[in-house]
């Protein structure tokens, strides 16, 4: 349910990030994401008294830090400018495949066969359907998002594997205060030659992207991956394109594919199989 309610605050990310561009430039935007959201986190752990990670923990939170934090957030953002948020769902339709890989490759899980035939069926799906879509041509935006895609998963590895050793707001709360000043560094450079429109869409966008998808969806999506594996709560992010779909028609007015409500069947059943596949391999790995 954690790892569920991180996908869906995860699913406005794009339609969030496409009402900000009305009124910030593309690095503006993100500077000003990522400066909002680490006064809050630094907030929260000033008022905690939290602890200050481990020294061995600090690498794992800069790879936290570069693709979840600025690398996702500024490839995405750069590739919106110019593609739809129904076509840059392709990013969210293969990082599950590719968070599960990255992890296996970081942690030497072996999830069982079936979660792989599984999980593939699942990403084929919604990338079939979201190039269809698209007309089939690939442009710079993709090669954004396919960025987007590698630094992205990376990071949600990575911190999956950190919030087994602390909470999971603290994983993202001390990698958004560690891209801080960067973040600064970034909206003193950008805003003096991006122009600023503030509406009431841009302002709603802005607030969307920094403090719930950066802080509050990452809060629950870490912990959610602490509890159930990073491979298995990778998965659940095979609904988001399609959550991200119903969003774009009902807040940005593009129209809703008619092939969509297929792949929306094709990816629940592949979440299914991966997620009861995932536990039978973490019996066997118990029982060994």
């Amino acid at each position: 349910m954690l790892a569920a309610a991180g996908v869906a605050t995860f699913s406005l990310t794009f339609p969030g990030t496409a009402w900000g561009l009305e009124g910030f430039g593309p690095w503006s935007l993100v500077s000003l994401r990522v400066v909002l959201a680490a006064v809050i986190a630094g907030g929260c752990l000033l008022a905690l008294r939290t602890p200050v990670p481990r020294r061995r923990d600090w690498a794992g939170l800069a790879v936290v830090a570069g693709g979840c934090v600025l690398g996702f957030p500024m490839l995405t953002t750069l590739a919106l400018e110019t593609a739809t948020t129904a076509h840059s769902a392709v990013v969210v339709g293969l990082l599950p495949l590719t968070t599960a890989a990255v992890s296996v490759l970081r942690t030497g899980a072996r999830p069982p066969r079936a979660f792989w035939v599984a999980a593939c069926a699942g990403a084929a799906a919604v990338l079939v359907f979201t190039v269809q879509q698209s007309g089939g041509s690939l442009g710079r935006a993709d090669l954004y998002l396919f960025a987007a895609l590698l630094v992205c998963a990376a990071g949600y590895a990575e911190g999956g594997r950190l919030a087994s050793v602390m909470p999971g707001w603290q994983v993202i709360g001390w990698a958004v205060v560690l891209s801080l000043p960067l973040a600064v560094a970034g909206a003193a450079l950008a805003l003096p030659h991006e122009p600023v429109r503030l509406t009431a869409h841009s302002v709603a966008g802005l607030l969307w992207v920094s403090v719930g998808s950066l802080f509050l969806g990452m809060v629950v999506w870490y912990r959610g991956m602490a509890l159930i594996g990073v491979p298995r709560a990778s998965q659940l992010q095979l609904a988001q394109p399609l959550l991200t779909l119903v969003w774009s028609v009902t807040l940005l007015g593009e129209d809703l594919p008619v092939a969509a409500p297929v792949t929306a069947v094709v990816v629940l059943v592949c979440i299914a199989v991966t997620q009861r596949s995932g536990r039978r391999g973490s019996r066997k790995g118990r029982d060994a």
